[in-house]
Formats: C-alpha cells, sequence, structure tokens
C-alpha cells in the first residue's frame, strides 16, 4: 500500500486518481485550492505548503489548472521545491498530448487553435522544469483527448504516441496515473495513453 497525495483532487483527472487509488487500497490525501469534503486546502504554487502536504508520501500526482500564460512553469517549480525539501521523489504530472513528443519530435503548434498556444507552451516550459530538477518524474497525457460519452472504466490503457483521434475516460487514465504513482515503470519523461 502506498501514501498518495494528489494535487488538484477536485478536477477530473484529480477525483479520478482519487478514486482509483483508494480503490486499490492506497492511503490518499486529497488537495484542492478551496476547502472541500474530504479535501485539504493547498496551493500548488505554494512550495511550503507543497512540502507539507507531501511529507510522508511516496508519491505526489498533480492535475491542475490554471488560465494564466505562466501558471504551469510556477507550479512545477513550486512542486519541484516542495517535494524535495518533503524527501519526495516520485511526481505524476498530469499532461497534454500537444506536449508529447511524436516519433518526428514535438508537435506542431500549428495544429491547434492559436488560442491554445500559451497553454501547450506554459505545460511544455513545466516540463523542462521538471527535466532540470532531480525529481523521478514523469508525465502522463491522453493521446488525444478525454471521452466524455463513455465515462466508463475498462481498467485498461496502452502508452501510445499523440492521435487527435484517441479517446480514454478519465477513470481509464486514472489508473495510469495511479499505475505509475505506485509501480513507476517509466522516469523523467512525457508519453500519451489510450484504451
Amino acid at each position: 500500500m502506498s501514501k498518495i497525495l494528489v494535487i488538484g483532487a477536485r478536477g477530473r483527472a484529480g477525483s479520478a486518481a482519487v478514486a482509483e487509488a483508494r480503490e486499490r487500497g492506497h492511503q490518499v490525501v486529497g488537495v484542492a485550492r478551496t476547502a472541500g469534503t474530504g479535501l485539504l486546502v493547498g496551493d500548488v504554487l505554494d512550495a511550503g505548503r507543497v512540502a507539507e502536504l507531501a511529507a510522508g508520501q511516496d508519491a505526489v500526482i498533480a492535475g491542475v489548472y490554471d488560465a494564466a500564460p505562466d501558471f504551469f512553469p510556477r507550479a512545477s517549480r513550486a512542486l519541484v521545491d516542495g517535494l524535495t525539501k518533503a524527501g519526495v521523489q516520485r511526481l505524476v504530472w498530469v499532461g497534454l498530448a500537444s506536449v508529447v513528443p511524436t516519433t518526428v519530435g514535438p508537435l506542431v503548434l500549428a495544429r491547434y487553435p492559436e488560442e491554445y498556444h500559451s497553454l501547450f507552451l506554459g505545460h511544455r516550459a513545466a516540463l523542462d522544469v521538471f527535466a532540470e530538477s532531480s525529481l523521478d518524474w514523469v508525465s502522463i497525457a491522453p493521446s488525444g483527448d478525454f471521452d466524455h460519452a463513455d465515462p466508463s472504466r475498462k481498467g485498461h490503457y496502452r502508452a501510445a504516441r499523440p492521435d487527435a483521434r484517441a479517446l480514454i475516460s478519465y477513470a481509464d487514465f486514472a489508473v495510469a496515473l495511479v499505475d505509475e504513482a505506485d509501480q513507476p515503470t517509466r522516469h523523467r519523461e512525457a508519453f500519451g495513453v489510450l484504451v
């Protein structure tokens, strides 16, 4: 049984990760920006609070979002600082397919609407921060998008390069997140998953 901290536990990916980890019998602490039933309050941008919450945990899953262009690199720096202070090495980051490397290099932003470019670049900058750290991190993204029409848990997934047609439910995405938090198979890389 692992002790897993989930930052962003109120979001769809985060809440699915909390449910999946608890279903497996792990000790789970869920964190959100504001108070909620069964959740602790914490801001991912506060390295001191991250360190406090992460103390004694085996791994951290972070599925966080904010529209501010500099949010993701700021969050990644706070996570690196906080987890380092807490002595936690394993970080599972909820990523984006748009920054998962393809067989010919990173995806080209031109394939996506311009209004999303700052979000993508922010995620890319976060991965750069992780790469410069000593953390054992992994960034997992849906290879395409989330399947809102079929939210069921099939209980399996596979790693795959980005594919805009590929879908995965939040429940199956959570299987991948918890697998990598509990029994890591990938280290210091970004990859996509699909069913």
